[in-house]
């Protein structure tokens, strides 16, 4: 399958390979790629850590947008580039960042910590598509499904249920069973987000082309 990546995405993706370590443009993105949309953003996962992103990027003006969780954001006169740490994260307490990020050397073990299966997709040029849970199916079918056991999944981060339904909406998907009754299960939970992040997906949600579906 052949990617249109823009030249300025390519150039961070090849940069970090060409220095030796493993990196993958990857979430949403790739997501919105297959389904022959124009990403709004462009996301890499990398087993760099941030300092050494740092050092090979040293001639480009790099922000430490949340460094002490694995990321940077490398600028660029063409666009911008978020480059993360391969990594795990614990639950979300304060309703807006992890408790703790452990920094890992897979690309496998960072997409099991991500929210849905269709924004658990990997690619770059050498190795293909890495797509461990089946997000790729899950696109062709048209279903929003949590990867690995759903309550873990919304116990780590409560706004990823309205991040669920939100998708749902955006892309006239199906919630999977087990995902939905995660969702009846913790709704309650989600008070325990800051109602900024709360509001940014409901805003998202309300101009979507069918905001019925998440009212309801």
């Amino acid at each position: 399958m052949k990617f249109n990546i823009p030249q300025f995405v390519m150039g961070v993706l090849n940069r970090l390979l060409d220095n030796g370590y493993e990196a993958y443009i990857v979430g949403g993105c790739i997501r919105d790629i297959l389904l022959d949309k124009n990403p709004e953003d462009w996301d890499i996962a990398t087993s760099a850590l941030p300092v050494k992103v740092k050092e090979i990027f040293c001639d480009k003006k790099v922000i430490s947008t949340g460094e002490k969780y694995g990321t940077v954001t490398v600028m660029g006169e063409e666009g911008k580039v978020e480059v993360t740490t391969f990594r795990s994260e614990g639950a979300y307490t304060d309703g807006r960042h992890p408790d703790w990020v452990a920094f890992r050397d897979s690309i496998v073990d960072d997409l099991s910590r991500r929210d849905f299966t269709i924004n658990s997709i990997a690619w770059n040029h050498i190795k293909g598509i890495v797509d461990p849970f089946g997000g790729m199916k899950d696109l062709d079918k048209g279903i929003i499904r949590a990867v690995g056991n759903p309550q873990d999944r919304f116990s780590e981060d409560a706004l990823r249920m309205i991040r669920a339904v939100r998708f749902a909406s955006i892309l006239d998907f199906a919630i999977e069973d087990e995902t939905f009754k995660a969702i009846r299960i913790l709704a309650g939970t989600i008070e325990n987000i800051s109602m900024e992040r709360i509001r940014e997906e409901l805003f998202k949600l309300l101009v979507s082309p069918n905001p019925s579906y998440g009212v309801n």
